[in-house]
């Protein structure tokens, strides 16, 4: 039985999400909705070896061709993505959205959570927000190793990672090109999101280990480059911001108990940068998890939405985050679907 899909964004990570899909046995993609005016009336298989599907700004047309799973990637905020994620549960169909703070929405929109859960379970539907980050490095593998330890006392973790993948929404996010007077007004102004997620991570993390956290905090520096710097949807010049080095701590009682930091920018190896991920987890055993170059951006998050599919379908109509889902892995074929 092949399974229905559709996609709302067609940029970096929609586009990437469609090629994958599209090598996988018993997977459709039926629709895809776009509001670029450059992508209007397209199909999909000017794009690469694809479906003559025409890309259209009205999901209505998507719903109609009854997908029924819809991968959302248009968004960061759990705040933006739920008018969307709505209008799909109540057509009964799935959602896998890429918005980080979907990825642990109870910890910055418990309400929108709750409606999100009740909305998924009275359409028998699901959904669920992932990634490479948050949804998998920073939080669900934290989670997995700790599986290997007696106790714990703090748990600290490292992103260093590249954003040249990534398309115009992050580019915005991070403030990669300002100058830095730019940046600092911006910053004071609440207008730069740096990197989203952290208070998700933080928040699975302790959910999974059955901890609570009494205080979160972050902080955000940028990176200046000395070099001009370029990627596909970005661009530096010498002395502007190349990206963003974000830090955060999860409190339990009085003591850092999950400590973070994610420097992300375009292009790092222009100035000597490795990138990587880092996980240590201290207490008894000490585990101590380094991964060169980081599990690619771009890539790893396209593959954790896809092959978060078949795990999502076979799941309990509802909300749900990657600690509630088996262990991911990859996939060739999707599995037939049941529906609650």
């Amino acid at each position: 039985m092949s399974v229905r899909v559709g996609i709302w964004g067609f940029g970096a990570m929609g586009r990437g999400i469609a090629k994958m899909l599209h090598d996988k046995r018993n997977v459709t993609v039926v629709g895809v909705c776009d509001n670029a005016e450059e992508l209007l009336g397209k199909k999909l298989e000017e794009f690469g070896r694809f479906s003559d599907v025409t890309i259209t700004d009205d999901i209505e047309r998507v719903f109609a061709a009854e997908p029924d799973v819809l991968f959302h990637a248009t968004d960061s905020f759990t705040a933006d993505s739920y008018p969307k994620v709505k209008k799909a549960l109540e057509n009964g169909i799935d959602v896998i959205s890429t918005a980080e703070e979907m990825a642990y929405p109870y910890a910055n929109e418990p309400a929108l959570a709750e409606s999100m859960d009740q909305l998924a379970k009275e359409n028998g539907a699901r959904v669920l927000g992932t990634g490479i980050n948050p949804g998998f490095v920073m939080d669900l593998l934290a989670i997995a190793l700790s599986g290997a330890v007696i106790d714990i006392d703090r748990i600290e973790v490292e992103r260093v990672n590249s954003l040249s993948p990534f398309g115009p929404t992050v580019m915005r996010e991070q403030g990669v090109g300002l100058s830095l007077e730019v940046f600092r007004e911006r910053q004071s102004r609440g207008e730069l999101a740096g990197h989203v997620g952290f208070k998700e991570s933080v928040h699975m993390i302790a959910k999974a280990l059955g901890y609570e956290i009494s205080r979160f905090e972050q902080q955000m520096e940028p990176i200046v480059t000395s070099v001009d710097r370029k990627s596909p949807y970005g661009e530096a010049k010498a002395g502007h911001v190349a990206g963003i080095d974000m830090k955060a701590q999860g409190y339990v009682g009085d003591e850092v108990f999950i400590d973070m930091r994610h420097p992300q920018q375009i292009e790092p190896e222009a100035e000597g940068t490795s990138t990587g991920d880092y996980i240590l987890i201290k207490g008894t055993p000490e585990v101590n998890l380094s991964i060169r170059p980081e599990i690619e951006g771009g890539l790893g998050t396209i593959a954790t939405c896809v092959n978060a599919m078949p795990l999502l379908l076979e799941a309990e109509p509802g909300l749900k985050t990657m600690i509630d889902l088996p262990v991911p892995r990859a996939f060739t074929t999707a599995p037939n679907i049941r529906k609650n």
